[in-house]
């Protein structure tokens, strides 16, 4: 009678392969170097599911996408692009997520180039600061990439209204757009991805996600059109838009499928307009007006009566008080995390408010908050579900410092 040796060589292709999904993609490609039958095992497509290639395309590869193609990538991060574009949808004929995110050298005409036909498995794509990009770009997604459902054009400062006008035509399955600081889009622009112009421009009325930070020509007539038009919106980040005020969250208030909302550093939202907010049909679980001057202890009453299901709050360097946390913190038995970095009237009498009603509470920003002492943070500490404490520029004097 013998004893056979097991080895790993030994394993069925099916169980290597399972043992390599669990691998990073670095490690993934080293396995596929040490003999046929591991190359073989970790070309299996269960082996990358889900797994983004990053590429720099400078020269000619002709075996890159071929090898990308049949472990079954779908997903391709460009971190500079030194071909044509239209090498890479070419090499992808089921590509579903294009990230061109920082190549500030593609142009309409390189990008025109590519997209050529209908591409209907691309779903995602990142054009975030191609700053070249124009909206006869935009006529190209929206003409070829009817199935698109994130598009991402943050920082691609050429886009104007006529570029939402294309997109409101041809993107109907659209559910995540990012506009952020698109500086020439206006009130116009949002009116057609809202279907104001329904006549030529059906609208992108499937959306569900909206990033207008830093848009400064937009006003409250936006969120007019945004309320009326976009009812399935479930985030709106409206950070920066200096241009909206206290009157556009009436608005903003009738959309009760919204989640999360985004005020941060809108100059004039003030405790009117968290009234309005408060009185209306929302059921936000995620707000933020850090940085609202405007903002104080009276925002926080309206929140404790209407926006109690808030599992999310920042309010960092507003002018709120423990007087503001005292009116709060009874109703919001859902909170998880709260931001009140700067808030620096806050005392260790807020603390201890916090941490007597707050307990589901798992993350707290207390950055910069310099009246609070090692006495209202040992209160804070002993939430029981406390995960994240940020304390930043905090300094505890000498007498109180834990030795």
């Amino acid at each position: 009678m013998f004893e056979m040796e097991t080895h790993v060589s030994c394993l069925f292709p099916e169980i290597l392969a399972i043992i390599f999904s669990y691998l990073d993609v670095k490690d993934k490609g080293r396995v596929a170097q040490v003999c046929a039958a591991w190359r073989d095992a970790s070309y299996h497509k269960s082996v990358w599911r889900g797994v983004e290639a990053k590429l720099h395309l400078r020269r000619a590869n002709p075996s890159l996408f071929p090898s990308l193609q049949t472990r079954g990538i779908k997903k391709v991060q460009i971190l500079s692009l030194r071909r044509s574009l239209s090498y890479v949808i070419q090499g992808m004929s089921h590509i579903e997520s294009l990230n061109l995110c920082g190549c500030f050298n593609l142009t309409d005409n390189g990008l025109g180039h590519a997209f050529v036909r209908d591409i209907p498995s691309l779903r995602v794509l990142n054009l975030s600061l191609c700053k070249q990009i124009s909206d006869s770009s935009l006529g190209r997604i929206a003409e070829y990439l009817k199935n698109l459902e994130v598009l991402e054009l943050g920082g691609c400062s050429n886009i104007t209204n006529t570029g939402l006008h294309l997109v409101a035509w041809g993107l109907h399955r659209l559910k995540s757009l990012n506009l952020r600081s698109c500086r020439h889009v206006s009130d116009v622009g949002i009116g057609h991805l809202s279907g104001v112009t329904r006549g030529t421009a059906e609208g992108c009325l499937a959306l569900e996600k909206l990033t207008l930070q830093d848009c400064q020509k937009l006003t409250d007539l936006s969120l007019k059109h945004v309320a009326k038009g976009l009812g399935g919106l479930k985030v709106l980040n409206l950070s920066f838009c200096g241009g909206i005020s206290d009157a556009g969250m009436i608005h903003v208030s009738r959309m009760s499928r919204l989640g999360s909302l985004n005020l941060r550093s809108c100059d004039n939202i003030s405790d009117t307009g968290i009234m309005h907010l408060a009185t209306g049909s929302l059921r936000l679980s995620g707000l933020d007006v850090s940085f609202c001057d405007k903002i104080g202890d009276q925002s926080l009453a309206y929140v404790a009566q209407g926006l109690y299901r808030l599992k999310s709050l920042s309010l960092c360097s507003c002018h709120v008080s423990d007087d503001g946390v005292d009116r709060m913190v009874r109703h919001m038995h859902e909170l998880k995390t709260l931001n009140i970095g700067q808030c620096v009237r806050i005392t260790d009498r807020g603390l201890e408010l916090i941490a007597d009603h707050l307990t589901q509470l798992a993350g707290i920003d207390l950055y910069g908050c310099t009246k609070i002492t090692k006495r209202g943070l040992e209160r804070i500490t002993q939430l029981p579900c406390l995960k994240v404490l940020n304390l930043g520029l905090w300094q505890m004097t000498d007498s109180e410092r834990v030795r």
